[in-house]
């Protein structure tokens, strides 16, 4: 006799830099408006590919390879750059600006705004885990604005915050145990920096 299995139906594929900590909704199909950011981005990504694929003219860019070439070299380690290295990041930086720039106008659009504003720019950061890098670049008053919880690190020890007692940076000692806190000068220099006399002017 022939035992049929069960079939396990497919599971999502979840997107390309999405939240996996905001559920799918339970029974139903998704939401239209959300199911029309995902297309929005699935269509973004299908035509970069596209767009890699078919690329012949390595001669012009969208951000100039003189610049690029000039912030590779503030590392100084680097000693030579090949010609391709500032062209594959100059496509790079200009799919990166793309795709933020994408993500922070579907922000606008949830809102009913036609101008996108640095607010937008600081959701889409928060929403998209691929971003996380920029999360200490990104004022902290556009998360608090938005109502966005920036989580952090398990066993990240805050140190040397700004004054509004939100830390700035961070330690995490599970990974780098050698490695020297750092804070900006101008931090060390305001934290040590002696009260001025009461009654001068």
């Amino acid at each position: 006799m022939d035992q049929q299995q069960p079939t396990i139906p497919a599971l999502p594929q979840v997107g390309y830099g999405t939240n996996p900590y905001i559920a799918p909704p339970i029974g139903g199909p998704p939401h239209p408006q959300l199911a029309s950011y995902h297309q929005q981005l699935q269509a973004f990504w299908g035509n970069q590919m596209r767009e890699v694929e078919q690329a012949q003219d390595f001669k012009t860019h969208s951000l100039p390879l003189a610049r690029i070439k000039k912030i590779m070299k503030a590392d100084e380690d680097v000693k030579m750059i090949s010609a391709e290295a500032p062209v594959v990041f100059a496509k790079a930086c200009e799919m990166f600006i793309l795709e933020l720039t994408l993500r922070s106008w579907i922000h606008t659009e949830e809102n009913k705004r036609r101008t996108l504003q640095k607010n937008d720019i600081a959701a889409a950061i928060g929403r998209t885990d691929i971003f996380d890098f920029l999360v200490d670049i990104v004022p902290r008053d556009e998360f608090k604005d938005e109502g966005l919880v920036i989580p952090r690190a398990a066993g990240a020890v805050p140190f040397m915050g700004p004054g509004d007692n939100v830390p700035s940076y961070y330690y995490v000692a599970q990974q780098a145990p050698n490695m020297a806190a750092y804070a900006p000068p101008t931090q060390q220099m305001r934290s040590k920096a002696p009260a001025p006399p009461h009654g001068s002017s």
